[in-house]
């Protein structure tokens, strides 16, 4: 009975240890102000509303070290019963960038595309609308974004 219970323990505490190891990850390699992604604009809009609205300081949610802010009380809850399908693909930096060249650029929350019930996030200051330049070759960029993200978890 002692090793099981001593098992028991080892799983949690290892479970607790990798969880703070992946929030330390999200929150060193994700787009981020204060530990807030998207500027604080609410990831689920864009799914449901197909638009960028800007979420409110007091319907947050904390999700392995990223906080997000939320329209609606309804889009927090769906945000809790499935955090990882409205979170931005790429930790939130402009995936033409990352499809392009492997590099973590800022974006304009209010450029984006849906694609396969992802959310991407562009580029979109001085004259440079990277989402323009995505369409023209979305298929190359995204696999090539695919294979960056994770390298630079390395």
């Amino acid at each position: 009975m002692k090793v099981i219970s001593c098992l028991l323990a080892f799983c949690i505490f290892s479970f607790s240890v990798v969880a703070q190891d992946a929030g330390a990850l999200r929150k060193k390699h994700f787009n981020l102000e204060n530990s807030l992604a998207i500027e604080g604009y609410d990831p689920v809009a864009y799914f449901t509303q197909n638009k960028a609205v800007k979420g409110k300081k007091e319907l947050a949610v904390l999700n392995q070290g990223v906080l997000y802010y939320f329209s609606s009380v309804e889009n927090k809850e769906a945000f809790k019963a499935a955090p990882f399908k409205y979170e931005p693909e790429y930790g939130g930096w402009c995936a033409y960038a990352m499809g392009h060249s492997g590099e973590k650029v800022s974006v304009d929350p209010e450029t984006f595309k849906i694609l396969n019930g992802k959310l991407y996030l562009f580029y979109n200051r001085y004259f440079t609308n990277t989402l323009k330049d995505w369409n023209k070759n979305e298929p190359n960029l995204k696999k090539n974004a695919d294979l960056n993200w994770p390298k630079l978890f390395k």
